[in-house]
This record gives C-alpha cells, structure tokens and sequence, in this order.
C-alpha cells in the first residue's frame, strides 16, 4: 500500500513538474519573440566581416514563411554578396547608399506571374512587405543588421535595380535589405503611441 501511494505521489510530482516546464518554455518563447519585435531597428553601418551563405538562405527561408494572399507567394528574393553589384546598387540610388558598405543585400521582388489577375494582384505589395520584416526580424534574431531601402514605387530606383540585376519586366524590385554585423550602436526607438489606438470605433 504505501509502495502504492509513493508511486501516485511520485507520479504527480513528475507531472507538476513537466506541466510547470511547459508553461515555463511557452513563456520563454513568447518572450524572446516579442523581444526580437521592440529589439529590431535600422542598422545603416556594417562591420568589415563576411556573412555566411548559410545565415543569408536563413534569413530568405525567414522570408518565404510569411503569409501571403490566396497563398500565391508571389515573390522573388535575390541575394547579392558580389561587391560589384553592391556598389553598383548603392551608387546611384540615395536611399541605398549602405548598401556599398554592406557585405551582402537581400533584393525582395514581386513576381508578376505569381500574383493574382486584376486588381488581386497588388496583394504582391502586402505579401512581399510581410516577407521583409520577417527578413528583419530573422535579422536581428540573428544578432545581424539590416535595414529597409525602399525601391518600388520610386520609377527611377526600380528602373536602376532593374538593369543592375537583370530583371525581366515580371519582375517588380520592392526593396533592398542590406545584412551586415552592426558597426554602431542603436537602440530601438520606443513607437508605442496610445493616442493610435482606438478600440471598437476609431476616436473611441
């Protein structure tokens, strides 16, 4: 009989335990993400140190989990470690200027021929948005920098990147994420603003 009630006791302990431990990983990894969210910000300045081939198909792989409309995915990532072409990309457009500094970018485009028909397929613009913050965030998870060089809908830019990279007409250039060791202090700016927030009806 006591064998028996050791057992049971033994036996709920263990679950208390495992229950707690549970709970105790579900809240560790609430907590890391919502850390890597307020932790992200823009990086502009890179140190003189290589980023692996591994670390920039992590950050894409990062990319294409993002959600996208009637899953259509239409997207294209282009990454760019030729120092040529990452000064080709920096030297004409202001916005991209770090990208020359930067040992290796990430081009985020919207393909065309993925996106839905008519008016359905400027869901390419949301999709392909998703897919780079998740970039950025995988970004600073990884304890790299990146920043978000905006290119569409700038006619000039896209025209630019366009040539440089070779892009077929289906092809629209939606940003440039240079990816780099940091080489400068930033702290992320605290944007939490209540006044935007409205709950039920706007105004309220």
């Amino acid at each position: 009989m006591n064998r028996f009630k050791n057992l049971t006791v033994y036996t709920i302990a263990i679950f208390l335990i495992t229950l707690v431990s549970c709970n105790s990983n579900n809240n560790s990894m609430s907590s890391t993400t919502m850390d890597v969210i307020h932790q992200r910000t823009s990086i502009r300045k890179y140190q003189n140190r290589p980023v692996s081939k591994e670390q920039l198909e992590m950050l894409v792989k990062a990319g294409m989990a993002a959600p996208s409309a009637m899953n259509k995915q239409p997207w294209q990532f282009i990454i760019v470690e030729d120092k040529e072409i990452l000064q080709a990309l920096g030297k004409d457009i202001q916005t991209s200027k770090m990208v020359q500094q930067a040992p290796a970018a990430i081009i985020v485009c919207g393909d065309m021929q993925k996106a839905g028909e008519g008016w359905l397929q400027q869901y390419w613009i949301q999709d392909c948005s998703a897919a780079s913050q998740n970039i950025l965030l995988a970004i600073t998870d990884m304890g790299l920098g990146g920043v978000w060089a905006s290119i569409y809908p700038a006619p000039e830019r896209m025209k630019i990147v366009g040539s440089i990279l070779n892009l077929p007409e289906h092809i629209i250039p939606l940003n440039i994420i240079p990816v780099g060791y940091p080489d400068e202090p930033q702290s992320p700016k605290d944007k939490w603003d209540a006044k935007k927030v409205h709950w039920n009806k706007f105004g309220e």
